[in-house]
């Protein structure tokens, strides 16, 4: 899985957020998030980002 697809799958996956284009409109660009979310997806970007540096 290449990096953009894992960043939208955690996007999607713990934040509720469709896709990480820009769409152009402020209604699908801007999210309203919590912070338990936010830390959420950032750990997971985190754990990604460990196992793809470790990876053969």
């Amino acid at each position: 899985m290449t990096p953009d697809r894992m960043l939208e799958q955690i996007a999607q996956e713990t934040l509720d957020i469709e896709t990480l284009e820009t769409r152009r409109a402020d209604a699908l660009d801007f999210h309203d998030v919590s912070v338990w979310a936010l830390k959420a997806a950032l750990e997971r970007a985190f754990e990604a980002g460990k196992r793809a540096a470790t990876a053969p």
